[in-house]
């Protein structure tokens, strides 16, 4: 049963559009074995031909429930090379299995550096970018001493978290004690001055030996944060061309934090003052969302397929040329547009490659429908946004 790689894939149905990691996967000779709480028969026709065995357990935050599926599989199959989920939530389970039956790829002990904002921070300061000033506090007294010191407003933000959940922007010390008398038992929460910049980041894939096989970036309109708050809607881009002291940056980064054979998302602040770029954290799994559809849009390739052939040969094959730029851009159901669906598509023709309506659990971010739109340049791209986020007044 040893003749072809055993890949574990956790959850492979969630999110849908990564269900492709398993048919690329699979279309590449890989044995791909999947494991989560879904009933079979849910599955994708699709996914279920992809899969060579489905092990569903009912709750997979029991580790317990996840050993036994693992080690089931590896009897049956024999050794397992390989145990991924690209998806963040699950980044600890996979490490703590890949470490039980020692498996290629971050352990336990690589956890803390890629999980927890403090450490992350170490992990930049040690390549020599600047991070934003602020700790880890244990209580309110301490936040309320280390905010007088950094001064309002201040960002408080849970130390191993993901995306904007329980982060806040802080303008004084009343709203300080009334988060921290609402926060969640069990919570770490880091405090940080307040940074006045863009957010850009730094994405990509590494090979079997951590180097660079294709990169990315994107670039956002607004903060996530600010998002949230006001309930606005927002797009953001894929530029084609990677500032070069970004892509150097990145790069250093990418060793310092020892990424091999997986996805990668850094983001960091560039200061509106003087654009210095600041390391803010790290998100070892592809970007979240259709952001990983929007590299193929922009490259004309297929970015699961050549992650399989990474996962395979070790060999990225396809050329990255660039030859678009694209954005994603969500329409908010709530707020009243010039446009309707009909006029984007009569209007934009073939520069709309995908819309689809944003399921609940992410439609707070992501908007009500999303629209990937794609140009051979910024000018033009940006008129094609413009019109799909025109509003019948000014809102």
């Amino acid at each position: 049963m040893n003749d072809k790689l055993n890949y574990i894939m956790i959850s492979p149905h969630f999110p849908t559009n990564f269900e492709t990691f398993t048919l690329r996967l699979h279309e590449a000779g890989i044995r791909v074995l999947g494991i989560a709480d879904e009933p079979y028969e849910q599955l994708s026709p699709a996914l279920k031909e992809a899969l060579t065995e489905y092990y569903r357990v009912n709750d997979m935050n029991n580790y317990d429930e996840m050993y036994r599926a693992v080690a089931f599989l590896a009897y049956k199959y024999g050794k397992i090379d390989r145990i991924e989920s690209h998806n963040e939530h699950w980044l600890i389970h996979d490490a703590r299995l890949r470490t039980d039956f020692n498996v290629f790829g971050f352990k336990n002990n690589d956890m803390k550096k890629i999980k927890y904002k403090s450490a992350m921070k170490e992990i930049f300061n040690s390549v020599g970018l600047k991070t934003a000033n602020g700790r880890v506090v244990v209580d309110f007294e301490d936040a309320k001493s280390l905010a007088q010191t950094l001064t309002y407003p201040v960002i408080l933000k849970p130390d191993s978290g993901v995306g904007a959940g329980n982060t806040y922007k802080i303008y004084d010390e009343a709203r300080l004690k009334y988060v921290f008398e609402q926060s969640p038992e069990g919570i770490d929460y880091i405090m940080e001055e307040f940074i006045d910049g863009d957010i850009v980041t730094y994405d990509g894939l590494t090979d079997q030996v951590g180097n660079v096989v294709f990169s990315s970036s994107l670039e956002h309109n607004k903060a996530i944060l600010d998002i949230l708050i006001d309930h606005s809607d927002m797009f953001y881009w894929i530029p084609q061309v990677i500032d070069p002291e970004l892509e150097a940056i990145g790069k250093e980064c990418v060793k310092a934090f020892n990424i091999k054979e997986r996805f990668f998302h850094f983001e960091f602040f560039r200061s509106k003052d003087d654009q210095t770029l600041m390391g803010l954290e790290i998100n070892c799994r592809p970007p979240g969302g259709v952001t990983i559809d929007m590299f193929n849009y922009a490259n004309e390739i297929d970015v699961f397929k050549e992650y399989a052939n990474v996962v395979k040969t070790n060999e990225f094959k396809a050329e990255i040329t660039r030859p678009y730029t694209v954005s994603y851009v969500a329409r908010q159901n709530h707020l009243r547009y010039l446009h309707d669906d009909r006029a984007i598509r009569e209007h934009l023709g073939e520069k709309i490659v995908w819309s689809n309506h944003v399921p609940g659990i992410f439609s707070e971010l992501m908007g009500s429908i999303g629209y990937i739109v794609r140009a051979k340049d910024e000018q033009t791209l940006f008129e094609a946004i413009d019109f799909i986020a025109a509003k019948q007044e000014d809102e």
